[in-house]
């Protein structure tokens, strides 16, 4: 596990040539230096072992990790509101197929009868609008299970991973955000049940009786902001506490606010150039509304500091390392995501580390660099890898001639 957690840890797009490349040193490597790996597994040993592995063995880790942030209190500077933390939920697929597949594999039947088969999974990660780094939770695999002849879905998977998290993090204040998809009552209460908040997307023609509601309200009666920014450009936040989410007799009631940014052309003609609604259950006022919606809208987070990192910036979350029977192709997912969030504890509480990102200017770049370092030399410890990339002239090297 440890040797497939360095492939990732590394960002090599091949597992077999990465370990060929530490195998070549005669005595001592880096895997056994740096991950205290004393013999290269082969690569079908590897495989066979990872597949067998039951994916929630890596769940400890999360937390441990997790906690150690908190004892820390580099979480701290993460509340929305004190003591209340940003958690969105949102899904990715991250193996694709048409001829590959077990039987935990999603299969969609296109129109032209070729069935494809995925992997998919619900990831949770705790995000704030200001800072970059998104600390990822365990994720909800979304799969197909004996005995089951529904096919797994976003919403089921949501519905397994709040309880989790409950258990993993019970004294954690979260604020559930999430798209259009959990703005239903059902999912609403297992939120409520488990003693979170939540902001999820409104979408106007998903919620007709909502926005009926809405629209019956005299324009007097519906709380409104307008903020002119340096740019020029308003923000218009409008808002109504306590309406039905919908028409029948055992409706909740939610606290309904969208937001628009409108832009003034030349003409003194205003132009609507983004607007997005939400429902929550937090009470909406004048002082808060503004950060509700950056709350609600660093949901994107997910998708451009999580899904989008892992998928283009250098860890090949969609490359096939490996499908096998059981668990291979999650737990290659999630080995892959413990290095992301390895890598984004660094970019939070690592000095050595920053000053690297700063030097090389780009996390690719410098990846790139730290691969050919462990090819050519054994490093006794990742301070000192960081260190010597760093700053290689202090270092004196001495090869010795074939």
């Amino acid at each position: 596990m440890m040797s497939g957690f360095a492939c990732m840890y590394f960002q090599d797009p091949s597992l077999l040539q990465f370990q060929q490349r530490l195998k070549e040193a005669e005595n001592r490597h880096n895997l056994e230096t740096l991950f205290s790996v004393n013999d290269i597994p082969g690569e079908t040993q590897l495989r066979d072992i990872v597949d067998d592995v039951k994916s929630e063995q890596l769940n400890p880790i999360f937390k441990d990790y997790f906690s150690r942030l908190q004892r820390g209190k580099h979480l701290l500077q993460y509340q929305l509101f004190p003591g209340f933390y940003v958690c969105s939920i949102d899904a990715t697929q991250y193996f694709h197929s048409q001829s590959i597949h077990c039987e935990s594999c999603l299969t969609a039947e296109h129109k032209n009868g070729v069935v494809s088969y995925s992997h998919k999974v619900l990831q949770a990660a705790i995000m704030h609008p200001d800072i970059r780094q998104v600390i990822p939770l365990m994720p909800e695999e979304i799969r197909n299970t004996d005995g089951n002849k529904k096919q797994d879905c976003e919403i089921n998977a949501a519905k397994r991973i709040i309880p989790k998290i409950k258990k993993d993090h019970p004294q954690l204040g979260l604020i559930i955000v999430g798209d259009g998809l959990f703005s239903k009552q059902p999912f609403i209460s297992d939120v409520l049940k488990s003693g979170y908040h939540y902001i999820f997307i409104a979408k106007p023609d998903d919620h007709k009786y909502l926005m009926q509601c809405i629209n019956a309200y005299d324009k007097e009666d519906i709380n409104e902001l307008r903020v002119t920014d340096e740019k020029g450009r308003i923000h218009e936040y409008e808002w109504v506490n306590n309406v039905p989410l919908n028409g029948r007799n055992n409706s909740i009631y939610v606290n309904f606010f969208r937001y628009k940014i409108i832009t003034i052309d030349k003409d003194g003609n205003e132009k609507v150039t983004f607007k997005s609604s939400w429902v929550t259950d937090l009470e909406i006022t004048r002082e808060n509304v503004a950060t509700l919606v950056k709350g609600a809208r660093c949901r994107w987070k997910i998708e451009n500091e999580c899904f989008n990192t892992l998928k283009n910036q250098g860890y090949h979350i969609e490359h096939n390392y490996g499908h096998g029977r059981e668990n291979l192709c999650f737990n290659f997912f999630l080995l892959t995501l413990l290095a992301f969030f390895f890598h984004q504890i660094f970019e939070l509480t690592d000095y050595l580390y920053q000053a690297c990102r700063k030097k090389f200017g780009s996390k690719r770049n410098l990846w790139e660099t730290l691969r050919a370092y462990i090819r050519l030399l054994i490093f006794e410890t990742w301070q000192h890898l960081l260190d010597f990339a760093l700053t290689p002239r202090k270092y004196k090297l001495s090869f010795q001639p074939p």
